[in-house]
């Protein structure tokens, strides 16, 4: 059901908007979408192969603190803020050039994973994930935008739930590769690091050759994925930045940034289970695999309710899901179900709320700018996690992991109580009806 272009058997609406034809079922995902999970599925092997034993290979292996794993983690899931309204603005401003922009930052992420090899103190480690980011920065607005242009106003959530549920099939893979690789070698690290290069590469490729250039915001309807009756605006930085000044854009980018700070990262959630639990090194890469396996089967059918519901109340109920795992490891309960059902909850936050929040922004943002005011939010939330990554190292230092996770759960909990205020205007808490969902839809 996912194999056809969204756009061909749906003809248009009032406002451009693709409108299902009555009796028939859904219309099926645009390619670009498949095109753009299957990239985002190899490519997440690759990275989470090394995401899943670099803070064991750090604080272990390097004896780095846990001040100085906050500061290379906030590096690591951080920095890509700083060019993400870079990738945005370029891809927005060549009209057609949101696929190569991407490619880019594929591909310079691609070219770090060697370096690995040879970087074994904190200044090398630090600029390389730093470079890797970089990568990452410049390619997430891009790709976010292509699928939003790609798919149907009314089911932009699955589309997203599609895309993220593909790339965490990716997440899923890569920890049990890097587990094997682990158990498989002697030098266990460095065959880590070389075969996720060799991974990384295979992605770039098939961005190359599988995934639609696009045209220019503006051409005709049927011309391709960003096609428009609407007149364009100009995509200039200027107009990028005064996207703010709408009202839903700025509300939605003022919570992704509250809730971003109280977000501890998944490193530290799998040092704390760890550490509480004892769980032995050999076994740490493994963690990952519950929060990418919940992610992989939630995040589609959390993406149709999103359409179906709100896409803003599914946001926060992942927030809500992601302050019960804390509270879950705040407990003195050590029963067997503990790691299950924290891993169950990390992942559900995730289906809840990354693509969602990507379908929620793209419904205040014209297409001439999609991928800038993406980049936009996007931003807000990077920074956030950044700095939450070297205040909870700080605070872990200081005075130890449990009053540091206090500390977040606290600040989660009003920050998403603050959130709950702010809902964007065209969302609702009660299912629409279906003439509506299936005619001109302002999701």
């Amino acid at each position: 059901m996912y194999v056809a272009d969204s756009r061909a058997s749906t003809p248009a609406s009032a406002d451009g908007a693709a409108r299902p034809l009555a009796g028939r079922r859904r219309a099926a995902l645009a390619p670009t979408v498949l095109a753009l999970g299957t990239v985002s599925l190899v490519t997440d092997v690759s990275s989470e192969m090394v995401t899943a034993v670099l803070p064991l290979y750090l604080v272990t292996g390097l004896g780095l603190s846990p001040l100085g794993f906050g500061l290379l983690d906030g590096v690591y899931n951080g920095f890509s803020a700083l060019v993400r309204l870079v990738g945005g603005h370029l891809a927005d401003r060549g009209g057609g050039r949101h696929k190569w922009v991407a490619g880019f930052g594929y591909g310079v992420s691609a070219l770090c994973k060697p370096l690995l090899l040879v970087a074994h103190s904190l200044t090398p480690i630090g600029l390389i994930l730093a470079a890797d980011r970089t990568g990452k920065g410049l390619r997430t607005a891009p790709r976010d935008a292509l699928i939003s242009l790609s798919s149907a106003p009314e089911d932009r959530g699955r589309a997203f739930g599609v895309h993220r549920a593909m790339d965490t099939a990716g997440a899923l893979l890569g920890p049990l590769v890097a587990f094997l690789i682990l158990r498989a070698t002697v030098d266990g690290y460095d065959a880590v690091f070389t075969v996720s290069f060799c991974v990384a590469v295979v992605g770039v490729l098939v961005l190359v050759l599988f995934v639609p250039g696009g045209t220019k915001p503006g051409t005709p309807k049927g011309k391709g994925p960003a096609a428009t009756d609407e007149p364009s605006e100009r995509p200039t930085l200027r107009a990028a930045v005064g996207l703010l000044r709408r009202r839903d854009l700025r509300r939605i980018t003022v919570c992704a940034l509250l809730l971003g700070l109280a977000t501890v990262s998944d490193s530290f959630v799998y040092l704390l289970l760890q550490r509480r639990l004892g769980v032995p090194d050999r076994w740490f890469a493994l963690l990952p695999l519950g929060t990418a396996a919940a992610f992989l089967l939630l995040a589609v059918p959390l993406g149709r309710l999103a359409d179906r519901v709100g896409r803003w109340t599914v946001f926060l109920a992942g927030h809500g899901a992601l302050l019960l795992a804390y509270a879950l490891l705040l407990t003195s309960w050590h029963g067997s179900g503990l790691p299950y059902l924290v891993l169950v909850l990390h992942g559900g936050f995730y289906a809840a709320t990354d693509g969602v929040l990507m379908a929620v922004a793209s419904a205040g943002v014209p297409e001439a700018l999609r991928s800038s005011g993406l980049a936009v939010v996007q931003t807000g939330q990077a920074v956030a996690r950044f700095a939450c990554s070297l205040l909870f190292g700080a605070a872990w230092t200081a005075w130890g992991a449990r009053s540091a996770l206090a500390g977040a759960a606290v600040a989660l909990a009003v920050c998403a109580a603050y959130a709950l205020t702010l809902r964007p205007r065209d969302e609702r808490d009660t299912p629409r009806p279906r003439d509506e969902r299936e005619g001109t839809s302002t999701a």
